[in-house]
């Protein structure tokens, strides 16, 4: 029994079902929460060890990182029976829309402070941040992670069934 099989049979019915039809969904999130993790730690390592004066460098590494290990789960776990394409045009996509991406997980954190002017000196510092919060980290996220979702089904793993499955989930 594969790790998958054994949390899957642990979920009571008819959550079970739900489960195992959204299978690939779930295993997307599950890499999205690992590579946050991964993001979060080399940006923090970087920062405050070797880049302390270069933060923008740091966050710049860690997401690349993130990235790099995005790509390698979301291929051989997430999608790992889709494909379609040849490998560097597959990874060439995945980078491309993972970019496009950023733009949409920081645009509702930009409407936010740009046109709502929900920023320090029009509102207090607490509305601010509460704000930067629900924009940045909720809706942005919220919205990148639905994005990148599509993108990489209709775009990057096109194609259902083309890989073989081995081990089975």
């Amino acid at each position: 029994m594969t790790m998958v099989e054994a949390v899957l049979y642990r979920i009571p019915q008819p959550y079970r079902d739900v489960a195992i039809q959204h299978r690939e969904l779930i295993k997307f999130a599950f890499v999205g929460g690992a590579t946050w993790i991964i993001d979060t730690t080399v940006f923090l390592l970087l920062k405050n060890t070797v880049l302390v004066e270069k933060p923008l460098t740091a966050k710049i590494f860690a997401v690349l990182v993130a990235t790099i290990a995005s790509y390698v789960f979301n291929r051989e776990w997430s999608f790992r029976t889709r494909g379609g394409r040849e490998r560097h045009h597959e990874a060439a996509l995945f980078f491309l829309i993972s970019g496009i991406g950023v733009a949409v997980y920081t645009a509702p954190l930009a409407v936010s402070r740009y046109v709502l002017d929900l920023q320090v000196p029009a509102v207090s510092l607490f509305t601010q941040e509460v704000a930067d919060f629900v924009s940045g980290q909720i809706l942005g996220v919220l919205l990148g992670m639905a994005f990148r979702w599509w993108a990489f089904r209709r775009f990057v793993f096109p194609d259902e069934n083309v890989r073989r499955q081995f081990p089975p989930d």
